[in-house]
Parts: structure tokens; C-alpha cells; sequence
């Protein structure tokens, strides 16, 4: 059967035991090279991508995406949260709200708290509030019972159930005949929700007509809060509904509380995809190193093959094929690698964390470590890998094609 000359001489040098043992182990660690460093990329995009999506999901699914507020009680915000969602089609749903801090105490704990109060029947369509709770529902919010709903973290550090009663110090003072005394309102236990460790300690919801009465507030709200369809919007998105009425309303978006944090992951995924870039471009050069040694080992063979008429491209190809072979299996091979790691390094390191206590995500706004594997970035990688790895051969293989034949066997 037919088969390229170039093709079939250069799979036969690969296949062949070499005289050279070096030439050989230097074609080994750049296939291995190759082979970590696509593996090792791939895994780390992914898990960059998995914080990436976490924070889209779960803190900017809790922290409000957009808002506009306002000094005094808002009393017709049904009407300003209908003309948001008319005047700007980035807007997908909107909530209203009413913020307030204080201590929660119960059992002899004490822990400060962000309180929103908040109507169930809106929240739901801004915040993924409702699909992680664990036990209870935001449905129990209802006004005048001063229900509570509080994150997983938060019920454990003050020892509480569904049921329990705790109480909400406000730093507001009330005059007594006993003196000045703060206020505080004892609440109900009704949901409980497990979102990130950072928001489960952090963050409370309370009807928010009973939110208003504890702050002496009229009937309205304090700021409506945005959802949008894509969360680069918010800042335009904020401007645009504070601009319906700018003498009260004033705006606020994400990336002035958690930009930075996104920031940073951003930063880090380029730097460290970059770093681990080079492992790459260091087995490509490894793989120029082994091939000008074959090369050169091989002098007298491409001599013969330039004797019997072989042309310098066919002598290029040659070599050429050698590098490509080389490259071909360390990116498969990491690619394979790659791909198998990232879709279970969440579970492995799960495992070593909770089987040795090793507390290895405690500096993180979630309790493990996320992945999510993009096609995206595995066909980038491949590609760069077999890009360089091809380019790696254009050296070697026309030096090879520039061997004088007469010169050559004159001295074997």
C-alpha cells in the first residue's frame, strides 16, 4: 500500500531503538513535558473558572447585582420598580428592600448580623435565596409574625432549630424610666439557608413591613434592588434607574463591593495561565534540542537517503514528522490528563480535606474547591501545544535539509 516516503521513514526513525540513548531520554522529557504541561494548565484554567462561576452564581446570586436607594422611605416602589423594568431591558427582575445591622443573641452567643428585610414573593426572582435552602422556606416571611431566616453557619454558631427564638439588638437607643436602653426584637427561627460560609455568617431576611416597624419607618421601602441579564451591565444598568428620579435616588452595583474580588481572580487566572504556559514553550524547546542531537547522530543516513536522490524538502518532512510525533502524543496525552483532573479534583481534594482535617479552604468564600471545564480553553491549549510543537521542527528539519552529502560521507 502507498504511503508518503517522508512519512513512512520518519514513523520508522520513531519507532527504531536508537544508538543514542541521550537523544532518546531528551525526546522523552519533552513528550513529558508536553504532557504535565497541558495536563497542568487545563486543570488550573478550570478551577480558575470554577471560582469565576461561584462567585457569578453564588455571592453575586446573594449580594444584590444592582440597586438605587433612597434617603427617605421609597412609598410608591411598585411603581418605580415597574418603570425600571420598562426603561431598560438589561433589568430581568427587580425586589424591593429595607437594610438594617445589629447583634443577634441566643444561647449566650452573640454574632453581628446584616438584616434585609425583604418580600418573599419578589426576592425570589432576584436572589437564589430559595433553592438552597436547607430546611424551611422564604414563603414563612410573613409580616407581623417577625419571622427570621439566617444562614447554616450563623444557626450553628448560635446553636439554634427551626422554632428557636433569638434576638435582634439594633445599636439604635430607646429612652426608659430605666434610662437609655437599645432596642431589640425577639424573632422566630422559620428557614435556613447554605449558601458560602461568607454569606451564611453574614447576612439575615425578615419580612420587610416588619423591618420598617423595627426602624420606625412609614410603608415603603428603602431601595429596589436589580437583577440583570448580564452582570457587566450593573454599573449602566444602576445609573440608568437612578436617573428616573437623581434628586433621591443614588446608585450602587457589585463592582463597587465585590469588584475587586472578581478583579483578582481575573488577574490570577491570566498570571498563573501564563506561568503555566511556559512549562509548555520549555518542552517545545526541549523538543529543538533533541532533534538538532538526531539530527546530527543522523548525518550519514540523510547523507545516503540525499545520494539516492532524496530532495531537501523530503529530508525536511522527515524531520519534521519526528517533532510532530512527539508533540502530537505529550498534547493528547495531556489533554487526556487535563480533562480527567479537572472534572474530578473537586472530589479528590474533597476527600483529603474531610479524610485528613487538613481545613484546606477555609480562605475561601466557599467550602471546596469548584471546577469547570470550558471546551473553550482545552481546544486553546491543544492548539498552542501543537502549534509550537510544529514550529519547534522548522529549525532542525531544514538544517538537516542543508547536509552536503560528499562532505558528510567522507568521513564515515
Amino acid at each position: 500500500m502507498f504511503r508518503p516516503l517522508a512519512l513512512f521513514i520518519g514513523l520508522r526513525y520513531t519507532r527504531a531503538e536508537r544508538s543514542n540513548r541521550f537523544i532518546s531520554f531528551i525526546s522523552l522529557i519533552s513528550m513529558i513535558g508536553l504532557t504535565l504541561g497541558v495536563a497542568v494548565l487545563i486543570t488550573v484554567l478550570s478551577v480558575m473558572n470554577g471560582f469565576d462561576r461561584e462567585l457569578k452564581t453564588r455571592i453575586l446570586g446573594m449580594v444584590p447585582q444592582a440597586t438605587v436607594s433612597a434617603a427617605e422611605v421609597i412609598g410608591d416602589w411598585k411603581q418605580l420598580a415597574d418603570r425600571i423594568k420598562e426603561e431598560d431591558p438589561e433589568v430581568a427582575a427587580v425586589a424591593p428592600f429595607i437594610q438594617l445591622q445589629g447583634m443577634l443573641t441566643s444561647n449566650g452567643q452573640v454574632a453581628g448580623i446584616m438584616v434585609t428585610g425583604i418580600e418573599p414573593e419578589y426576592e425570589k426572582k432576584v436572589s437564589i435565596i430559595n433553592d438552597h435552602m436547607t430546611e424551611g422556606s422564604i414563603d414563612t416571611l410573613k409580616s407581623g409574625d417577625f419571622s427570621i431566616v439566617l444562614g447554616e453557619e450563623m444557626v450553628q454558631s448560635l446553636g439554634l432549630t427551626i422554632g428557636d427564638k433569638v434576638t435582634l439588638v439594633l445599636p439604635e437607643a430607646s429612652p426608659s424610666p430605666a434610662g437609655v436602653i437599645p432596642r431589640f426584637k425577639r424573632f422566630t427561627l422559620t428557614g435556613i439557608f447554605s449558601i458560602s460560609p461568607e454569606v451564611d455568617s453574614l447576612m439575615a431576611f425578615i419580612p420587610m413591613e416588619d423591618a420598617a416597624k423595627l426602624l420606625r419607618l412609614p410603608e415603603g421601602a428603602q431601595g429596589i434592588r436589580l437583577k440583570l441579564n448580564d452582570i457587566f451591565t450593573a454599573p449602566i444598568a444602576a445609573q440608568k434607574a437612578a436617573a428616573i428620579a437623581p434628586d433621591y435616588l443614588y446608585p450602587n452595583d457589585w463592582t463597587q463591593t465585590h469588584g475587586n474580588l472578581f478583579g483578582a481572580i481575573q488577574m490570577e487566572k491570566a498570571m498563573v495561565g501564563l506561568l503555566l504556559f511556559l512549562i509548555i514553550l520549555v518542552a517545545a524547546f526541549n523538543i529543538v534540542s533533541s532533534l538538532v542531537m538526531l539530527v546530527t547522530d543522523k548525518k550519514a543516513d540523510i547523507a545516503i537517503l540525499k545520494t539516492f536522490g532524496a530532495s531537501p524538502r523530503l529530508i525536511t518532512q522527515i524531520f519534521m514528522v519526528q517533532g510532530v510525533v512527539i508533540g502530537f502524543i505529550g498534547t493528547i496525552a495531556g489533554t487526556i490528563l487535563g480533562v480527567i483532573f479537572a472534572l474530578t479534583i473537586s472530589d479528590i481534594l474533597g476527600w483529603i480535606n474531610q479524610s485528613f482535617g487538613l481545613n484546606l479552604f477555609d480562605a475561601y468564600f466557599i467550602n471546596y474547591l469548584p471546577s469547570q471545564l470550558r471546551l473553550v480553553d482545552v481546544v486553546l491549549i491543544t492548539g498552542a501545544s501543537f502549534i509550537l510543537s510544529f514550529l519547534a521542527t522548522i529549525y532542525p528539519a531544514r538544517r538537516a535539509a542543508k547536509i552536503q552529502p560528499a562532505q558528510t560521507l567522507r568521513y564515515e
